[in-house]
């Protein structure tokens, strides 16, 4: 996954007119923070855009996700007009605002459906409007832009994206008048390496005191930016081709809190993680297949914590009742045969165990494995991996399918675990002696 890096802010003091940061907070007062996703049912390029399955997850999910795990908000809710919509808000956590007729039209502003929300929910005093057309939002950009207001006493702040972009004035079709450069002297063209490039409103998110909307603004007082990286900056009204925002989403978007502490079970491929692929056969037909000695240790020290490793081979690469058998024996773990599409078959294992996806780590290597490697809590895959796998997985090896990548992600496992552990241990001692 790609590194977090935490963004710039900057800001103007006050305008004229404007209320400063002073009289917009009530000062020695916690403020109610709301995070409210704007979800229309009536969108014209794509019909119920807004509840679209995007990499497996409903486009608001996205952001509902990042919203509710970021822990910043008093009250997360969804603003639509449709069934529909609403149901699946209330499925992933959200409080339904259920906008009157006069807001939910085609000419309707979003500002006016804040305006509407905010007169309903008078206890609320920052509105954090997030879209539902960003889905590649994580909790960290929420938590880092919404303290700029907490804590740093803005009153306003909207996210950017930094482009590298040369504008150009437009000529009207037929015009005899000439275009000319809005941002470079084309007599001095600077590299890109060169320049900073512009800041540009991404449309990820809005965060306002309510007084500043009354007033019919969405920025305004104290009023600062938040900038984000590029490859969280997808919008999918502008971005409408889906299966390349799915790919955005796979490799870049939240997939939820990783439970490393929790991890009980471990779902393995045989074909390509604990072995490279091969299968050798004797003179006399015999099956065989070769695992790395680090591997099965990798395995043991997983056991030896109390952590299940189930083994998986798959209709799609057979393997013979003998050779699970002795596949099973050399590594002390139950060997099950999937469906092409291990996902359901999977899932009732995990009921039976009663445990749930988060408490389960999955090593995958192909096409098949996605879906489990976006749901399970932690997942990887080989270094040898074709694309498709490596966007899916949470963590990809250094070390290549049958070659030492099974022991690596046992290390792997092992260590989120201690760092968890750790964490909560520090907890305990700042809660019981400071």
């Amino acid at each position: 996954m790609a590194t977090k890096r935490k963004a710039h802010s900057g800001g103007s003091g006050p305008r004229d007119g404007l209320p400063d940061a002073k009289k917009l907070s009530s000062e020695g007062a916690k403020r109610h923070v709301a995070a409210v996703v704007l979800a229309r049912g009536g969108s014209k390029g794509i019909p119920l855009k807004n509840i679209k399955m995007l990499a497996g997850v409903p486009l608001l999910g996205w952001v509902l996700r990042a919203a509710l795990d970021s822990k910043m908000f008093d009250s997360v809710w969804v603003s639509t007009d449709h069934d529909e919509i609403e149901k699946v808000g209330k499925s992933w956590g959200a409080q339904v605002h259920r906008r009157s007729k006069e807001v939910s039209r085609d000419s309707s502003s979003s500002l006016e459906t804040l305006q509407e929300f905010a007169r309903l929910n008078p206890e609320v005093d920052v509105i954090c409007n997030i879209q539902a057309t960003s889905p590649c939002l994580h909790p960290f950009h929420l938590k880092e832009a919404l303290e700029m207001i907490t804590k740093q006493g803005y009153d306003s702040v909207f996210s950017v994206v930094r482009r590298h972009q040369f504008r150009w004035v437009e000529v009207k079709q037929g015009s005899s008048e000439l275009t000319s450069p809005l941002n470079l002297d084309p007599a001095a063209r600077p590299r890109r390496q060169d320049w900073d490039g512009e800041l540009c409103e991404n449309g990820s998110f809005y965060f306002n005191c309510r007084e500043l909307l009354m007033q019919n603004m969405v920025q305004g007082g104290k009023v600062a930016y938040y900038e984000m990286l590029p490859e969280y900056s997808v919008d999918i009204d502008v971005d409408i081709d889906w299966p390349v925002a799915e790919q955005r989403v796979l490799r870049f978007g939240y997939f939820g809190e990783p439970s490393p502490e929790v991890v009980r079970l471990l779902f393995c491929n045989i074909s390509e993680c604990l072995t490279a692929g091969r299968v050798f056969i004797s003179a006399s037909g015999e099956e065989m297949m070769s695992i790395h000695i680090r591997d099965t240790r990798g395995i043991r020290l997983l056991q030896k914590e109390g952590i299940e490793v189930v083994l998986l081979t798959s209709d799609l690469d057979p393997m013979t009742n003998q050779l699970k058998e002795k596949m099973s024996k050399r590594t002390g773990c139950q060997v099950v045969t999937v469906a092409e599409e291990p996902l359901h078959g999977l899932k009732a294992m995990i009921e039976e165990r009663k445990l749930d996806w988060k408490d389960v780590a999955y090593m995958g290597s192909d096409q098949q494995d996605v879906c489990c490697l976006n749901v399970a809590g932690l997942s990887a895959v080989p270094r040898d991996a074709p694309s498709v796998a490596i966007n899916a997985a949470k963590y990809t090896c250094h070390k290549f399918g049958g070659k030492g990548a099974l022991r690596e992600f046992a290390e792997h496992i092992l260590l989120q675990r201690e760092k968890a552990k750790s964490q909560m241990e520090q907890q305990r001692i700042d809660r019981h002696h400071f």
